[in-house]
């Protein structure tokens, strides 16, 4: 595709995206998490043009204004693999170099699963492979992971955020995000009507089908990039992903970094994505 993509479709549903970076660049397509949308990848961006990609990173479903179903089950992980795919076919193009933090990891590591075919390569930031984060749950996981729960229980998680994350209560710096995110946090989810849509994507899981709950291992070349101090995912999920991972594999470890890494870490978010997706078919090292 020789011109810039501003939106794409899947069905009923608009999704915005963010596509710059050289036209004719190699494409990444870049995912992020939650309650961040596609800015979160602002720091990391530039330096992948620098080495020729063309980045394209799309406000995924609940954050774009035009694509925030209502319903919890329209945001079971099948759909919201469903969505990157409809985004690969917007570009005109067969395969995708793919990276995802956190919600949006969970989603590349899907994605690359069930669709290998329209994957060059997968860079994972902070979340495990899915099947590795549910082994590690009583490892300790489920502890870290309370606020799933929580976050399933009906308009009482929109009531506390949205005071709790008010910018005179601190905003997006409550939750650890560095500026200049923390400062905008409040209007890009809370104002603008996100933070519902944001929040469907914890509240969708107890409508997943066997096949969201049951993802493959991945069959290309992968890199996981974790941080040490992240206070959402712990070791034994990362160290566990290596064995749902049968093709060259590299697992990369942040020392002392938390879970923001494309907003407080780019250089080290953006090595390790150049590095896999600039030699697909290399085989890495431990962490």
């Amino acid at each position: 595709m020789t011109q810039r993509l501003t939106e794409f479709t899947n069905g009923s549903y608009v999704f915005d995206v963010i596509d710059s970076g050289p036209i004719d660049g190699s494409p990444l397509v870049l995912l992020h998490g939650f309650p961040q949308r596609a800015t979160a990848w602002e720091l990391v961006v530039p330096l992948l043009h620098e080495k020729g990609f063309r980045t394209i990173a799309p406000d995924q479903r609940g954050y774009s204004p035009r694509a925030r179903p209502s319903r919890r089950r329209d945001y079971r992980a099948g759909e919201l693999v469903g969505d990157v795919i409809a985004l690969i076919d917007a570009l005109g193009v067969d395969t995708v170099d793919l990276v995802g933090h956190d919600w949006g990891a969970f989603v590349a590591w899907a994605v690359a699963a069930r669709h290998p075919d329209r994957i060059t390569t997968l860079t994972a930031i902070s979340v495990p492979h899915p099947s590795a984060f549910i082994q590690a749950m009583p490892r300790g996981q489920l502890l870290r992971s309370w606020y799933m729960a929580a976050f399933n229980l009906p308009k009482l998680p929109e009531l506390f955020l949205s005071k709790a994350l008010r910018p005179e209560a601190g905003g997006g710096a409550r939750m650890g995000l560095p500026e200049p995110f923390a400062g905008r946090f409040y209007d890009d989810i809370v104002t603008s009507g996100a933070l519902t849509g944001a929040l469907n994507w914890y509240r969708g899981m107890p409508f997943w089908t066997t096949d969201d709950r049951a993802t493959p291992k991945v069959v290309i070349p992968t890199t996981y990039l974790w941080s040490d101090e992240d206070f959402a995912l712990g070791k034994a999920g990362a160290r566990l992903t290596a064995t749902w991972v049968d093709a060259p594999y590299e697992f990369r470890i942040v020392h002392g970094a938390d879970h923001w890494l494309p907003e407080s870490r780019p250089d080290d978010v953006a090595a390790a994505i150049i590095d896999r997706a600039g030699r697909p078919i290399s085989a890495g090292g431990g962490g």
